[in-house]
């Protein structure tokens, strides 16, 4: 409990715009062209509104740290290299991640719109922000949105004590009539690792079963893997099915990189501050994976809505656990906060403001 009144004791609140404004001033010192500087500062920025903390403006000063170490082209030439009528390889020109990942999203769109299906795989690229976004662009063309990526090597598989994946999500939204729609947006991690960076600003532990250390024991130290631990799979351990969490994250990263020509496994190159890139590697930058399907290529589109509608009420209807009010349809928590924070505005911890702070007076922009 004292824990939590000191942690919201830190806290300071920004609006939307004031936070917006500063990311786009930002990125546009670092040299980013006027949109691409109003769409990352978006797809950042839709991370606090929905509660992720961790890859929301907290992150400004890492792609800010990526651009200092020519990891990041602040105005690259994203381009299509190979296609077919269903599919493409787009090269992000080591763009960030937000942008080359929302252009290829609307490849695959389009493509879903010629042929009822678009399926791109991409190589060159940087962390893309929080994998939800990307999947919901397709939600009001009436279509099914699919968002993958690889990420920095965090994550040891099942048995192993070296970290050779990422926290690798898996993002799917899927349009209703009425009701809000669903969007699954999840780590094959127990945890993102920005979780446990929010963890250490508070100088909280972590729960049982995020973490081992370095010799492959459990921890719940918020800093074990940056003493050279690693983050466990989705499950935690194999006795409650991290086999399957190692399956899930193996199979984006074979998506997302084995497939685009991007680097994958332990090859890929880290976005945390604490690991450089391995060399000799393997490919070309972060790998993402994006899918769109045209709802109609499968049956009507207001019918298919409908049902989605029936499909949610029946499980916010079922009977509860003690305890616990309803069941949650995915994406219903962030997108609860969502509306909150539009009207309270967006919470950060103080040492987050500092961080932002510095940023804007290397830069001269008023934080």
């Amino acid at each position: 409990m004292n824990a939590h009144s000191n942690f919201q004791a830190s806290m300071e609140h920004f609006s939307y715009e004031h936070l917006s404004q500063f990311t786009y001033d930002i990125l546009k010192k670092i040299g980013c062209p006027d949109e691409d500087a109003r769409i990352a500062s978006k797809v950042l920025l839709s991370a606090d509104l929905r509660g992720v903390d961790s890859h929301g403006v907290a992150r400004l000063s890492v792609y800010v740290r990526l651009w200092e170490k020519g990891r990041i082209n602040p105005n690259p030439k994203v381009r299509v290299t190979y296609e077919t009528p269903s599919t493409a390889v787009v090269d992000g020109d080591a763009g960030l991640g937000q942008i080359v990942g929302s252009f290829a999203m609307k490849v695959a769109m389009e493509k879903a719109k010629n042929v009822g299906t678009g399926w791109v795989s991409v190589k060159n690229s940087n962390h893309y922000g929080i994998a939800g976004y990307h999947a919901m662009l397709a939600l009001d063309q009436d279509m099914i949105g699919i968002s993958l990526t690889n990420a920095s090597p965090l994550v040891a598989p099942t048995f192993s004590k070296e970290r050779l994946l990422g926290t690798n999500p898996i993002a799917v939204a899927i349009p209703a009539k009425e009701e809000p729609a669903f969007v699954l947006d999840m780590a094959t991690a127990t945890a993102a690792n920005g979780k446990l960076e929010v963890l250490q600003r508070k100088g909280l532990d972590t729960p049982t079963g995020w973490v081992q250390d370095k010799n492959g024991n459990a921890t719940i130290s918020s800093s074990g893997v940056k003493d050279g631990g690693a983050l466990l799979p989705l499950g935690g351990d194999r006795e409650h099915g991290s086999h399957k969490g190692y399956a899930l994250g193996a199979v984006v990263d074979i998506l997302s990189g084995v497939l685009s020509g991007a680097n994958y496994g332990p090859w890929v190159p880290p976005f945390v501050a604490f690991l450089d890139p391995l060399p000799n590697l393997v490919g070309e930058g972060v790998g993402h994976f994006f899918g769109a399907m045209r709802i109609d290529a499968f049956r009507p589109a207001e019918e298919f809505k409908g049902h989605m509608d029936q499909w949610i009420r029946r499980f916010r209807s079922a009977e509860t656990t003690p305890g616990h009010e309803k069941v949650l349809i995915p994406g219903d928590p962030e997108r609860e906060l969502e509306i909150i924070r539009k009207l309270e505005g967006i919470p950060l911890l103080d040492p987050v403001v500092q961080d932002l702070s510095e940023l804007g007076k290397k830069f001269g922009v008023q934080f």
